[in-house]
């Protein structure tokens, strides 16, 4: 039997959630390598020449290649290579590229910081704690503002921009940050949760628990 040629590099983290859930849902064969951030790994001289700043998730293309690394850059070599969970049309493209960079530049880095001042961080530094639940708070608003009246955030179709948002909010639901006040974000969340291969992605390699 031939071994895949795709290569998945990743923990169970909100940001490999979103490349396991894209490999799924696209029905591709790869070979998965867990990377335990808990033990360092993500800093051993093997794992920095993949990615010079030690993060996951990356793919290694072996059959182009290609090295991607960071996850919306993995989500939209995946989704261009396949055809898929990608429009094909201009204004559909583009939309769906607006979201996942929504996500990159307004939601993932906001929330990761919320994670980390509010369930990891000894010290328990309140006006951190307040600055980013806010951000947080107003990030989600607009996803919910975006979802009103939609089943999807772009294109009117599921997409890597609705892959990209939900590895981050798959995590704040799992340690207990409450966002069902946002209720169309809520039911969209509850959407995406249910399809089969988002559940098998949130499984691999470890299932995520909270704090």
């Amino acid at each position: 039997m031939s071994q895949p040629s795709l290569h998945l590099y990743t923990d169970s983290s909100p940001n490999g959630y979103k490349a396991t859930i894209a490999l799924e849902e696209l029905a591709l064969d790869y070979q998965l390598h867990h990377v335990r951030i808990d033990q360092g790994e993500h800093r051993s001289a093997g794992f920095l020449q993949l990615h010079p700043h030690g993060r996951i998730p990356v793919l290694v293309d072996q059959a182009r290649d290609i090295t991607v690394f960071e996850s919306a850059a993995i989500l939209m070599y995946l989704a261009q290579a396949q055809g898929k969970l990608i429009p094909q049309d201009p204004a559909g493209y583009w939309e769906t590229m607006t979201w996942l960079i929504f996500h990159a530049a307004s939601v993932g880095p906001v929330l990761g910081q919320r994670v980390h001042f509010e369930y990891f961080d000894q010290e328990r530094y309140l006006p951190a704690i307040a600055r980013y639940q806010e951000l947080s708070d107003a990030a989600l608003a607009t996803l919910d503002r975006r979802l009103d009246g939609r089943d999807w955030l772009a294109d009117g179709q599921y997409t890597i921009a609705d892959i990209a948002n939900f590895g981050w909010l798959h995590i704040a639901e799992v340690i207990g940050m409450r966002f069902d006040h946002h209720r169309h974000l809520w039911a969209w969340y509850q959407r995406v949760a249910q399809r089969p291969a988002v559940q098998r992605g949130i499984a691999v390699p470890e299932i995520a628990t909270g704090p």
